[in-house]
């Protein structure tokens, strides 16, 4: 990335863009609304891929409803658990600023919700505008239950670019044959493999070219002459994908809940949970257009067991026209391996950094840190394991392990109960060797559980070089993902991360503020942001392999010096923490009645 520098504003100009922030607060305050909305989690049958299974979802669709509000609203979400196990939900891309009660990471700002219960949460709007989402956050239950979280631009403002005509909410998410929490819960009592999906939806849907699903793909109708907004939520467990729309071009201008610079491109690469806002004209010959994806794999080149399937869906013009028998594929969607084409999206990322959007990017950083992102072996010595060791993944060669299921971090923290974690996350690796080395010597394949949590004094600007290792040859992309913030990509490279020439290139003028990222294979990410929302908040690899696997950890962000900057006090009522979340028994009702007594 070439290094830029910024003309200083006028004192004039400071001024006019600071009365202008005002006069936006002021609105906020004056037109923010109030929403609510049930969610009831249960059990249905869908049909897919040839077989009929029940999964968990939310009023009995997947994928999950939409939320719809407006930038600076609250919304209130009470989640109705019908289903036969605990879980949470996360409110992916939302600061929730002060109110990490209910960010929703299983044992770490909360206990799951019990079957047969029901927790309200409050969910507090601040910065973003465009598409966020929502999803489960305990074990891999976000497969299936996850939604769109809509953001329009707050009443009496309009968006930074042309008003689209429609808009239109697609979303990717994986699909596994059989039941997913046994398939999980056996992979980790024998220490094996965790599962890879045997395909992808849009829309719920897998597409033409999947196994009995042929006539069954998701279909968009469309006007010539339109503008619509794609709205397009990568809600997968494990996998970065490629999008194209056959013979149509495709305008980026959103990405995790916040505007960039217009990307005018035939294809984009979206990683699991980013979320982007992309504008589509309805301007080719009346017919039938594949909209598909195809899986990025940053995998050794060996490496050849992952999901190959093609899933589309359709944008169909209305009109009257002949329909040919399969609707045209688009020939820019590129391979699965095609990593100049994922570098080359993904370098264009930039900020739209205007008076109205402003960047403001730390630059006296009082706290470094610089992480190793590995994958790793732990022994594998409990009963019912079949192997000697188990795959594992760390950060700094901690893998994260859970409280233990009587408690969550955040309440440990703020009610003050020791022995819950440590404070003491190291800010750098324990040992420095070439980190993206072709081989590495076995002796640093092994890692160490722990619950390690990294403690920021409030207001602290905090850099973070995250850098990817090839450890036991596993190196690939890490899309990282911080809650409670939003923060700037100030930089990302190749190699080993060079503190005295690799910062001379950071990109602070306009830099992506995003929620999710990916550390290159065999290469680092360096981000910025500033600690000024207490409280605890989760931090971690968004392939749900690798989370589960212990590529995790949490920031502490101590509070400021006034109730304004401190973290609120918790609601009245918190789902109880009674029941291990790696367990799915059905005897739930027994505790629930225990603890009512």
């Amino acid at each position: 990335m070439k290094h830029q520098k910024t003309c200083p504003l006028s004192t004039t100009d400071q001024l006019l863009v600071f009365l202008f922030l005002i006069v936006q607060f002021l609105s906020l305050l004056v037109q923010a609304e109030v929403h609510y909305y049930d969610f009831v989690v249960r059990e249905k049958n869908y049909t897919r891929l040839c077989e009929t299974k029940s999964i968990l979802v939310v009023n009995d669709s997947f994928p999950g409803p939409e939320i719809r509000v407006h930038k600076g609203d609250t919304v209130y979400v009470n989640v109705h658990n019908q289903g036969d196990y605990a879980f949470t939900i996360h409110w992916h891309g939302i600061k929730q600023p002060r109110n990490p009660w209910s960010d929703g990471p299983s044992y770490i700002t909360q206990c799951p919700i019990p079957p047969g219960t029901n927790f309200t949460y409050e969910v507090l709007l601040s910065i973003e505008e465009g598409t966020v989402w929502w999803h489960a956050h305990s074990d891999w239950t976000r497969a299936t239950v996850h939604g769109a979280f809509v953001i329009l631009p707050a009443i009496g403002t309009t968006f930074p670019f042309p008003q689209p005509d429609e808009d239109e909410v697609l979303v990717i998410a994986s699909w596994y044959t059989g039941d997913i929490k046994e398939l999980i819960d056996e992979s980790i009592q024998n220490g094996t493999d965790l599962p890879h999906s045997d395909a992808y939806t849009l829309n719920g849907q897998p597409g033409d070219f999947c196994a009995c699903s042929n006539g069954t793909a998701y279909r968009r109708v469309v006007d010539y002459g339109k503008t619509y907004l794609l709205r397009i939520v990568n809600g997968n467990m494990n996998a970065e994908h490629f999008f194209a729309v056959a013979e149509h071009s495709l305008t980026v201008v959103g990405l995790d809940g916040a505007y960039i610079k217009p990307i005018n491109t035939a294809y984009i690469v979206i990683s699991p949970g980013q979320t982007m806002d992309v504008l589509l004209v309805a301007n080719q010959s009346l017919g039938q257009y594949y909209m598909a994806i195809r899986q990025y794999s940053s995998e050794n080149i060996a490496v050849t067991r992952f999901d190959h399937a093609n899933v589309t869906a359709i944008l169909e013009y209305r009109g009257d026209y002949t329909y040919e028998t399969f609707p045209v594929f688009p020939s820019t969607l590129p391979m699965y391996l095609d990593k100049a084409a994922a570098l080359n999206f993904t370098y264009q990322l930039r900020s739209l950094a205007t008076p109205e959007y402003p960047v403001n990017v730390p630059l006296d950083i009082t706290t470094r840190m610089y992480i190793t992102a590995s994958m790793n072996v732990l022994p594998c010595d409990h009963a019912g394991c079949e192997i000697t060791e188990n795959i594992a993944s760390s950060l700094n060669n901690v893998s994260w392990v859970d409280t233990k299921p009587t408690t969550n971090v955040l309440e440990a923290y703020y009610r003050n109960i020791s022995g819950a974690y440590e404070s003491n996350f190291p800010d750098q690796p324990p040992l420095f060797y070439n980190f993206t080395a072709d081989s590495i010597a076995d002796y640093y394949d092994y890692t160490a559980q722990g619950t390690k949590v990294k403690v920021l004094n409030y207001n602290e600007s905090v850099e973070i070089v995250f850098q990817g290792t090839n450890v036991m040859d596993g190196s690939v992309n890490h899309p990282m993902h911080l809650h409670g913030y939003s923060f700037y990509v100030v930089g990302y490279g190749f190699g080993n991360f060079d503190n005295e020439t690799d910062p001379k290139g950071y990109n602070l003028v306009d830099p992506p503020k995003v929620t999710t990222f990916g550390v290159p294979k065999r290469g680092w990410l360096a981000i910025r942001f500033k600690a000024t929302n207490p409280g605890v908040w989760f931090w971690h690899c968004h392939f749900e392999r690798h989370l589960t696997w212990g590529m995790d950890t949490a920031f502490i962000v101590k509070n400021g010096g006034t109730p304004e900057t401190s973290i609120r006090e918790p609601p009245t009522y918190m789902p109880p923490c009674i029941i291990p979340l790696n367990s799915r028994v059905h005897s739930y009702g027994e505790f629930i009645e225990e603890k009512i007594e």
